[in-house]
């Protein structure tokens, strides 16, 4: 018998067991972001963009007309317009050398899986998983789960319970505060749920009541640069105001209510310090914008508007530059 194969007697003193071999993983979570896990994370709302997530327009977006009020949508979708303004925003990105990253839907992709935005929210640590508040959009979350998995982006939490949260309705003040809307998306108990989470890293969140009739905490306010903050007047929260105020920052009334209204304006996506790529046809928002030293960058998205949703909402921001 060939005793040089057989197992030692003892497994004590080995690797396995804690012996001289042992390597112990000494690094914090955060620290392995970047090593172990893929670059990813925010704490800011303005700082150069890095990397996003989004959904190629498919053949779900092929709804009739009697099937609008069913899957959320303002009118029916040419689907061959949609994609090539899809992919003209997607070209506008890579232009601004922002790396595009595509969401793997799985055997059920619903309508509405367009809106990247919605079903995750970032951290410095990684992704905080939606729970999409209407059934039309429930269980889009896995297929976004499984796809930031595949990108080595980790997944930090999951909501519980009757936990109901869209991505969007969470933002960064800096990288000490996080602030949440509580509405018609996000209950109580995923804001308890996050407010707990963030607050084992030394985030604080602050929470804030949407208007009735409005649908994300992301269409109230934009921050362009680290003192300079867009908000929708008649909107947003006067404690939100007051909490940018306080932590320096410039407060002013988004530049054309009828645009925003009407062609979704203030449904921008923040490149970099001012920054920032909005809707095409909006040329008195844009106007205002560059007076101010805003860089703009338009893109036509009219078709896609018509599931209520601009670029903002397209974009699921996986990466920006942090302090």
């Amino acid at each position: 018998m060939d005793r040089s194969a057989a197992p030692p007697s003892s497994s004590f003193g080995s690797a396995a067991y804690g012996g001289d071999g042992w390597s112990p993983r000494i690094k914090s979570h955060g620290e392995e972001v970047g090593d172990l896990f893929a670059p990813c994370g925010l704490d800011s709302e303005w700082r150069p963009l890095k990397r996003v997530l989004v959904h190629r327009p498919g053949p779900e977006m092929e709804i009739s007309r009697e099937e609008i009020e069913a899957v959320q949508f303002a009118d029916v979708i040419d689907l061959g317009r949609a994609r090539a303004q899809h992919d003209a925003m997607v070209a506008a990105y890579e232009s601004c050398g922002v790396g595009v990253e595509y969401l793997v839907p799985g055997p059920r992709v619903t309508p509405n899986q367009l809106y990247c935005a919605d079903l995750a929210a970032m951290t410095p640590q990684g992704a905080i998983l939606a729970r999409p508040a209407s059934t039309v959009r429930a269980g889009e979350e896995r297929w976004m789960a499984a796809t930031l998995w595949q990108l080595g982006v980790p997944v930090i939490k999951v909501l519980t319970g009757t936990a109901t949260f869209e991505g969007a309705d969470l933002m960064w003040l800096d990288p000490e505060t996080a602030v949440i809307g509580r509405g018609l998306r996000t209950n109580d108990e995923a804001i308890a749920q996050i407010t707990h989470l963030l607050s084992e890293t030394g985030v604080s969140t602050l929470a804030f009541d949407l208007p009735w009739g409005t649908m994300h905490f992301m269409g109230m306010m934009r921050i362009v640069d680290k003192d300079l903050a867009f908000v929708w007047p008649r909107r947003t929260p006067h404690g939100l105001v007051t909490a940018l105020k306080a932590r320096g920052f410039q407060v002013a009334a988004l530049p054309d209510v009828d645009e925003a209204s009407n062609n979704m304006a203030f449904n921008l996506v923040v490149l970099g310090p001012r920054k920032i790529m909005l809707p095409a046809g909006s040329p008195r928002s844009a106007a205002a914008y560059e007076a101010q030293g805003i860089e703009c960058v338009e893109v036509a998205v009219d078709e896609l508007q018509k599931a209520y949703g601009a670029m903002g909402c397209m974009s699921h921001i996986l990466e920006r530059e942090r302090a």
